[in-house]
């Protein structure tokens, strides 16, 4: 890692864009001013001078990359690769491309974009096979770039265990429902079964008192030994009664027999 940070703080700028023919259309003055302020790290100047060439000349490949080098340096990583973008298709015909696939690939890696930096170096690397910075870059940038996508895999994966136990949670919270749902009808069921019971009960018990005084109006008064009792005493009266008249008839017998004799 602090290799990486060195090799891509370490850019490959090329200012020999100056010398160079197709930037004859630019105000070489204003480039090569530009150029000695960035040698001297005076960025703000440096910045101010390479847009002013560019302002005269948009399709000028001196004054927009190195334009992207000074935003760089300064810190500005998004407008670098912006500004490395415009002059893309003019790089790579000119015999710079190797210095300018790095130097996007630093943009890009600064960044954390690693996919972009990855084909940056790699572009660089099939331009410049011997460049051993763009050679060690690629390796860093594609080893982040194989752990950012575990790490964004797991993250899916986390993701969608995620869902799938929302997923049931919400079942099991519908199970519960239901179940809850059964034990409620369950308990109705058991609540009505227990008022049914209760009122066949009353009707058993009301049946019952009704039987039973049914069978106290049919039941005899007395029990059927009371009543053998009572007929053998009612027997036994009406036998001493019959005794008692044929004992008063026999003697009113005697009697007007007695006065007959007299």
């Amino acid at each position: 890692m602090k290799r990486f940070a060195y090799l891509v703080t370490a850019l490959c700028l090329t200012f020999c864009f100056v010398a160079v023919d197709a930037s004859a259309q630019v105000d070489r003055r204003e480039v090569r001013k530009g150029n000695r302020e960035f040698r001297k790290g005076d960025y703000k100047n440096a910045d101010i001078d390479y847009r002013r060439a560019v302002v005269k000349d948009s399709t000028s490949l001196a004054a927009q990359y190195n334009l992207g080098n000074t935003l760089y340096k300064s810190g500005d990583f998004a407008q670098a690769s912006s500004t490395y973008e415009k002059v893309k298709d003019v790089a790579m015909e000119s015999g710079y491309a190797s210095d300018w696939s790095y130097n996007v690939g630093n943009a890009a890696a600064s960044q954390k974009n690693w996919q972009a930096a990855v084909d940056a170096y790699k572009e660089a690397l099939l331009r410049n096979p011997g460049d051993m910075d763009a050679k060690e870059n690629y390796i860093y940038a594609r080893k982040m770039l194989q752990n950012q996508q575990n790490n964004q895999q797991n993250d899916d994966n986390k993701d969608q265990n995620q869902d799938q136990n929302k997923d049931q949670n919400q079942n099991k919270d519908q199970n519960q429902d239901q179940n809850k749902d059964q034990n409620q009808n369950k308990d109705q069921n058991q609540d009505q079964n227990k008022d049914q019971n209760k009122d066949q009960n009353q009707n058993h018990d009301r049946n019952q008192d009704q039987n039973g005084q049914g069978n106290q109006e049919r039941q005899p008064k007395i029990t059927p030994q009371a009543a053998q009792q009572l007929l053998q005493a009612i027997q036994a009266k009406e036998k001493e009664t019959q005794e008692k008249v044929n004992k008063e008839k026999a003697e009113a017998l005697k009697s007007r027999q007695k006065e007959k004799n007299w």
